[in-house]
């Protein structure tokens, strides 16, 4: 099946259910989400813990499988993993025994690259996360930034259509956070890869995407849509526009409610 011209990923009607315990209701993660990504856009899915973010993201990866729908990756169904989508986690993700330099080759050694073609390429984006210096230091000896910087850059240099973020600035510190917010900005549009980018955060949403696609509570359904109008690139600057302000407080009104009730959930569906 060849995709339509411009679109990256088609998601229909995926449902997802996880069985429970014996005589148990199965938790019902995801009812009917449709959802169309072009090539080169920057989408944030933005809920509440527990709606669902996550498992769809995992779901497009190809490390779980819809209860009901399909995902297609280019017209291709989505079925496994696949070296043309690129995932960075919260928790970095990132092998202790190999330093960062060998953290970033990962992907290009699986691709079969020799060894001088793939130190080119991993010392080049070291270079653009700006971890010159760093290249031969293990994960355990930088910081939560750096290893994030370093998590990006791998899933960055095997150069592929599509980058997989799933919320990964929790674990950083507000100022980190901010501050790689705008290295994200910088680097996807100067490679100009196609992003899904999941996220509880509002600013966070509404600041890097392009269009920010807004999830219910559980079970989880799309019940918005926003398109940013801010310019590219970003800019620090761009977080006092009017627009950006506004925008930020509406969708913080309007999902209020559903943080509160989103809050109360705990397990793994989110």
């Amino acid at each position: 099946m060849r995709a339509p011209d411009g679109m990256q990923l088609t998601i229909e009607a995926v449902t997802k259910q996880f069985p429970t315990g014996r005589g148990q209701l199965p938790v019902h993660a995801l009812d009917r989400i449709d959802l169309h990504i072009r090539t080169g856009e920057f989408v944030s899915l933005l809920g509440p813990s527990g709606c669902g973010k996550s498992t769809l993201l995992n779901i497009i990866a190809g490390f779980l499988t819809p209860t009901a729908g399909r995902v297609l990756h280019q017209g291709e169904p989505v079925a496994r993993p696949d070296r043309r989508r690129t995932v960075v986690f919260q928790d970095y993700a990132l092998f202790p025994w190999m330093t960062v330099q060998q953290n970033i080759e990962f992907g290009l050694k699986a691709q079969g690259l020799d060894p001088s073609r793939r130190a080119d390429i991993a010392r080049d984006f070291i270079s653009r996360v700006h971890l010159l210096g760093f290249e031969n230091r293990y994960p355990h000896e930088i910081s939560g930034g750096m290893k994030q910087r370093a998590a990006i850059a791998r899933a960055l240099a095997p150069n592929p259509d599509m980058i997989l973020m799933d919320e990964p600035f929790g674990a950083l510190d507000a100022q980190t956070r901010v501050l790689l917010q705008e290295e994200v900005a910088r680097l996807t549009a100067h490679t100009r890869k196609t992003v899904l980018f999941v996220t509880h955060s509002i600013e966070e949403a509404v600041f890097l995407a392009d269009r920010v696609v807004v999830m219910s509570t559980r079970p989880g359904r799309i019940r918005s849509e926003i398109t940013v109008s801010l310019s590219r690139p970003r800019i620090p600057e761009m977080r006092y526009d009017p627009w950006f302000i506004r925008t930020v407080q509406e969708l913080w009104q309007a999902l209020k409610p559903e943080w509160q009730e989103g809050s109360g959930n705990h397990d793994s569906a989110h």
